[in-house]
């Protein structure tokens, strides 16, 4: 049995050695898909076994160096970064059944390539989410974009290389002029980068200052896709769906909510940012994002565009919430993370089912589709709901937390926004569910029909649809991970 700190130790090996095994069996595709699941599923026994340390109080932690006074590379599993882990661990499993599936079916190249760099991810995000302070969550954080970018021009084509372009430029442009400018000078004036409950930044700043620190940081934190800054997300489409599902479900944007709210809840502190008034831009521009975001996807007739229009409105709510201040909002912010994983990864894993069976890649080619694909479509529409916030699936649990804050908080600004944001949602999700069950199929003049995709396919976008709906009734780990974040 590991100790807590071996455990945190191994959740970052695992992934490398994983990686390094994956490499090695590249001629023997069988071996190197069954390492892939084996090293999930050992990730994911990792990341268990720290559980009830945490939500029993524990904080455990590791200090690997200590470069300067308060510079540190060091981990520390506290709730927020507990079910983040929970999260990318467990749908690396979920995604590497239906990479197989994916990868096989359409004969993609550098497969070897492409799991080995889809678990130096994954070890990125384990780094991001156990990270003890900011600077470790940097050095993490940069590794992540780094480990993706082959991922997202995987297919090699000009289109895959201007999309890497774009993905590569803004990430790492936002990071080192503004993420890495803000964390020097935190340490310059606290002397330290450690994530500390209440924030380490009381009493050593004014107003304008706390306001323009936070900027820094917030529009540093590029994975975020925060308007003006969410254009590598569209695209990084030209990936394979399973990088799609990891880009938007498992690891990078998740990382850049993850990473902001972590930066408001222990860097900055709710009482600091309240007492300074210096959130309140942030409700504005994450509410622009929200509502710029529906209206673009409910424009988009490429499904996966639509989707990546979807992520950047969706995950604009957590930030939108955290910066409300306010506990409930926190809680619906932190709910929405797990939420917003399980749903979107399930829109994601049945977009490319349907490009893989039906080789169909817009909106306007889905009529009738749902008569052939059952399965695929029902666990779209599973999805589809918790998007929206409609009950029974997870997306209503946290909608209602963040709506319940706003309205605690008398932020009617950010109660419109969730308002409008939801029946928007219905606009861009609810006739593609329309068009599939209630809408007769078109002849087709090519005589070849379909049924549903490969079968590891089927089963594990079924398992996060099934995923959806479980978090609804059985919301306690996370509701419990997130009440601790405010009564620690």
């Amino acid at each position: 049995m590991l100790t807590p700190e071996q455990a945190i130790l191994a959740c970052m090996a695992v992934p490398l050695v994983g990686a390094l095994l994956i490499s090695l069996a590249g001629r023997l595709p069988n071996l190197r898909e069954g390492i892939t699941l084996v090293t999930a599923a050992a990730l994911l026994a990792c990341v268990v076994s720290l559980l009830p340390v945490v939500l029993g109080g524990g904080r455990p932690g590791v200090v690997l160096f200590s470069l300067l006074p308060g510079l540190q590379i060091a981990y520390k599993v506290e709730p927020l970064g507990m079910l983040f882990g929970l999260i990318a661990s467990g749908l690396w499993i979920v995604n590497s059944l239906y990479s197989i599936g994916y990868m096989r079916a359409n004969q993609e190249a550098h497969q070897t390539r492409f799991y080995v760099c889809f678990a130096l991810a994954i070890a990125a995000t384990m780094g991001i989410a156990f990270s003890s302070n900011l600077f470790t969550l940097f050095l993490f954080y940069e590794l992540l974009t780094l480990s993706t970018y082959p991922l997202v021009t995987h297919h090699g084509t000009e289109k895959a290389r201007d999309g890497g372009r774009v993905y590569l430029g803004l990430l790492l442009s936002t990071s080192t002029l503004f993420l890495l400018p803000a964390l020097v000078f935190i340490w310059y004036i606290a002397g330290t980068t450690d994530f500390t409950v209440g924030g380490i930044l009381a009493d050593k700043l004014g107003a304008t200052e706390i306001a323009l620190l936070l900027a820094l940081c917030v529009f540093g934190i590029g994975k975020a896709a925060l308007m003006p800054f969410h254009r590598w997300l569209p695209a990084a489409m030209v990936a394979p769906t399973p990088v799609s599902a990891l880009l938007h479900a498992v690891a990078v944007v998740k990382a850049g909510v993850f990473s902001v709210v972590k930066v408001i809840v222990y860097v900055f502190g709710f009482d600091t940012l309240s007492t300074a008034g210096a959130a309140h831009w942030l409700v504005a521009v994450a509410g622009f994002t929200i509502i710029s975001a529906s209206v673009v996807a409910l424009t988009a007739d490429n499904l996966k565009r639509r989707l990546a229009y979807s992520t950047i409105s969706q995950l604009s709510y957590v930030i939108m919430a955290a910066a409300l201040l306010a506990p409930l909002s926190l809680i619906g912010a932190v709910l929405h993370i797990a939420a917003h994983a399980v749903g979107k990864i399930t829109l994601f894993f049945a977009a490319g089912a349907i490009y893989t069976a039906a080789h169909k890649t817009e909106v306007s080619q889905l009529d009738g589709i749902g008569r052939r694909m059952p399965w695929t479509m029902g666990a779209f529409a599973i999805a589809a709901l918790s998007m929206i916030g409609l009950p029974p699936a997870a997306g209503f649990i946290s909608k209602w937390y963040m709506l319940s804050g706003a309205m605690a908080t008398q932020h009617w600004l950010a109660v419109t926004v969730i308002v409008v944001s939801t029946l928007l949602n219905a606009g861009y999700f609810l006739p593609i569910v329309y068009r599939a069950f209630f809408v007769a199929p078109p002849a087709d003049p090519h005589g070849h029909p379909h049924g549903e995709a490969p079968l590891l396919m089927v089963i594990a976008l079924t398992a996060t649809a099934a995923g959806t709906v479980l978090l609804f009734f059985f919301p306690g780990v996370p509701l419990e991970l997130a009440r601790q974040m405010i009564t620690p």
